[in-house]
């Protein structure tokens, strides 16, 4: 198994070109992986097939796709003040699928908490309410979507205080105890199976990728049955394989790990 798994986020709209806007790369990456013939299949699948619990079969020649932060844009189109309208990246995988006729689907990883996303607003978009939750629970009826964590309030610098001991804000690298991870971690979930409503294979994404020691080799797979975590994705730059680490599954960011349609076909092209 050798997997790529690309993450996108709707919030990334700095033009109306591929380099600086997310949902102008997701359209026309769709159309080249799909001329390239490669398959789109569930995150959850590609997780399942490294726990020994699918066939490996059927990730063959596939990739998959996720964005995150989990913001109105993964779901609603959008008039942005600058740039104009945007299609939703909901709306852009629904024309490819109609389109192409091949299964499509994504993994949203959303920030959870609802005062964070809030500020965050206020703070990252245009303060226009443009950053609720009330688009999940559909996304997940749809089957279109699905919707894992991003953590509790992605310790975001812009945040007056975050769920980190003593409000510290920033990074993931300084969570160093039971309290606080479960804080970031367990609370996240707790939230979203009690508001999605929907059975979740139960996934996390890193903020920013970053994670430590006491979090991959402590917390998160000696707490399993608290946690509810299947497995945890970070950034570095790779395939999944069947030697990724269960609690680090590498990921490809747009606009970082390749910048144009043809940087990405020559990615998948290397991926073994």
């Amino acid at each position: 198994m050798r997997v790529p798994v690309l993450t996108y986020h709707s919030n990334n709209v700095g033009s109306n070109d591929y380099a600086s806007n997310d949902h102008v790369a997701l359209a026309e990456d769709l159309a080249r992986i799909h001329a390239a013939g490669f398959r789109i299949v569930p995150l959850s699948r590609v997780v399942a097939v490294r726990l020994g619990l699918a066939d490996p079969a059927s990730v063959e020649n596939a990739v998959a796709l996720c964005c995150d932060d989990g913001s109105w844009f993964d779901w609603h189109d959008m008039d942005h003040p600058t740039f104009g309208p945007q299609k939703g990246f909901a709306g852009i995988l629904r024309e490819f699928g109609a389109a192409s006729g091949a299964p499509v689907h994504m993994t949203s990883f959303v920030i959870v908490s609802p005062a964070a996303r809030a500020v965050l607003d206020r703070t990252c978009l245009a303060g226009r309410g443009w950053w609720t939750d009330a688009w999940w629970a559909d996304a997940e009826r749809e089957g279109l979507i699905a919707i894992e964590s991003h953590s509790w309030d992605h310790n975001h610098a812009t945040l007056p205080e975050t769920a980190q001991r003593d409000g510290r804000r920033g990074t993931f690298r300084s969570i160093d105890t039971h309290a606080v991870a479960d804080a970031e971690i367990r609370q996240a979930n707790d939230w979203l199976d009690a508001h999605v409503r929907t059975p979740r294979a139960g996934l996390f994404a890193f903020p920013y990728g970053e994670t430590n020691e006491y979090l991959l080799r402590d917390y998160l797979p000696n707490h399993s049955a608290q946690h509810r975590l299947l497995a945890a994705f970070g950034t570095d730059s790779r395939p999944v394989g069947f030697d990724s680490d269960r609690w680090n599954l590498p990921r490809y960011v747009c606009g970082h790990h390749w910048q144009s349609s043809d940087a990405l076909v020559r990615l998948l092209g290397a991926r073994g």
